[in-house]
């Protein structure tokens, strides 16, 4: 996947990628930062990008600028046809130096090992932005879901689990849902991890359905952290929310509930859109409305809600890259990775860019956004909710004690509310993006776990 690069001049780029080195090479030659690069590339340079802010030792650097483990796996299934088929899964564990790794498995057609690499790394910076003890990690299968019967997508989900078992587990690396997948994909796979290891082990994987451990509160973790994080920058941006535009690309699970909630609180949700396209009203939505009219198009077995928001009340139709450029006060990419790129950044008019996807802003678009000033809420705060809930969810399992939907939700804004004021105030410090000043926060939080186990410095102190 070719995406957009971070533009710096060239003495910058040549310090910047020397401070990554030996690790942070691209096929033995040194790309510059006006080239394309993949998704993981893209991922490195905001990593050196941040380097600017902070003093790091080269230890640090080197065990941050590649995963601790990659692990590719061939799943044989058995389809409903009787025929056999061979899928491509990935697991990737890019750092457990504050705590087991943690982090979704999703499937999708345009899985690779690029995209899994880059979401471990961010999954790693946004456990530390969250302050968790967790590392972090990504998983992956090749699959177009929506093609598979229920059964077929079961025995997936379990062959799955049998290809990785071995680096899986409550203090190894803690699984979750993600794209394409759910609670009851979830509870698939905790199952299967029982059965191999002849134990009962809700605490491997989160994201499950109640009955077999699940956390109250769950379903509706990222939106809810995504919704306290917008309202605080509102607060600090003086905006009204009755006064205030959205327009959400993504109406899956963190988009359609972020919509209502949003919608509940007096914001004016004038646009939705999904994979297949979306609406606009600028008198405003109603996304609860929507979200019964997309559910009710249909679905596949059961497992997936099926159809398009681009149908029902008779609403405008739009492109997702026309969503974009609309004249809203408040853009949320919740979709996947990528989409705001150098070629529509400069069209982009929201006052505020709430990431609810993983890496939706490449980084030259981030660099144009910046000039704009546009505030980019990045990804690393804006969608931890989900993560802080799945490590509630973990602790409840450890615990063999369960908390309501209300402790839940009071915890994580205990936890989420800090972090954007934290960020926020590094930000004004440092005169930088958000990106950068949470980037900081989770590095001085990962370098201090990584030198506490010994440095280059200590040794030659010593000798």
């Amino acid at each position: 996947m070719v995406v957009g690069s971070y533009h710096l001049d060239e003495h910058s780029s040549t310090k910047l990628l020397k401070s990554c080195r030996p690790l942070l090479s691209f096929n033995k030659k040194v790309i510059s930062m006006s080239e394309s690069a993949d998704v993981f590339q893209n991922a490195l340079r905001q990593l050196a990008h941040a380097y600017k802010y902070i003093d790091v030792s080269n230890d640090a650097k080197a065990v941050l600028a590649q995963p601790k483990r990659i692990l590719e796996v061939a799943i044989p299934v058995r389809m409903d046809d009787g025929s056999l088929q061979v899928f491509t899964g990935y697991r990737i564990q890019y750092s457990d130096a504050r705590g087991p790794a943690k982090g979704g498995i999703r499937y999708h057609p345009g899985v690779n090992l690029s995209e899994v690499k880059a979401l471990s790394f961010w999954m790693t910076i946004k456990c530390a932005v969250a302050d968790i003890p967790y590392g972090g990690s990504k998983g992956g299968i090749i699959v177009d879901p929506k093609k598979l019967s229920k059964h077929e997508l079961e025995r997936l989900s379990r062959g799955y689990i049998r290809a990785v078992a071995d680096v899986i587990g409550p203090d190894r690396d803690v699984p979750a849902p993600d794209v394409y997948t759910n609670p009851l994909i979830m509870g698939w796979m905790a199952d299967e991890f029982s059965t191999i290891t002849r134990q009962h082990q809700p605490a491997v994987i989160t994201g499950k359905p109640l009955a077999l451990g699940g956390s109250q509160g769950r379903e509706t973790a990222t939106a809810k952290g995504a919704f306290y994080v917008l309202m605080e920058a509102v607060k600090v941006r003086e905006m009204t929310p009755k006064e205030t535009t959205v327009a959400i690309q993504g109406f899956g699970n963190a988009g359609s509930y972020l919509a209502q909630m949003l919608h509940k609180e007096g914001f004016k949700v004038v646009a939705v859109s999904d994979s297949k396209g979306g609406i606009y009203d600028k008198e405003g939505l109603d996304p609860e409305a929507v979200a019964r009219v997309k559910r009710g198009k249909g679905s596949l077995n059961g497992v997936y809600r099926e159809g398009s928001v681009s149908w029902g009340k008779d609403h405008e139709e739009i492109s997702n890259e026309e969503l974009l450029a609309l004249p809203v006060d408040i853009l949320i990419p919740a979709a996947l990775e990528n989409v705001i790129t150098k070629e529509n950044a400069a069209k982009v008019k929201a006052k505020i860019v709430l990431e609810v996807a993983n890496g939706p802003t490449t980084p030259e678009a981030d660099e144009i956004l910046h000039k704009n000033k546009v505030l980019v809420i990045p990804d690393v705060l804006a969608n931890s909710g989900g993560v802080t809930v799945s490590y509630f969810e973990w602790v409840q399992n450890r615990q063999g004690y369960y908390w309501s939907e209300e402790e839940v939700f009071e915890k994580l804004e205990k936890y989420i509310v800090p972090a954007f004021h934290t960020i926020y105030e590094a930000m004004q410090e440092h005169k930088s993006t958000m990106r950068d000043a949470a980037f900081v926060l989770a590095i001085k939080r990962i370098v201090a776990a990584i030198e506490a186990k010994g440095t280059e410095d200590q040794y030659r102190t010593s000798k």
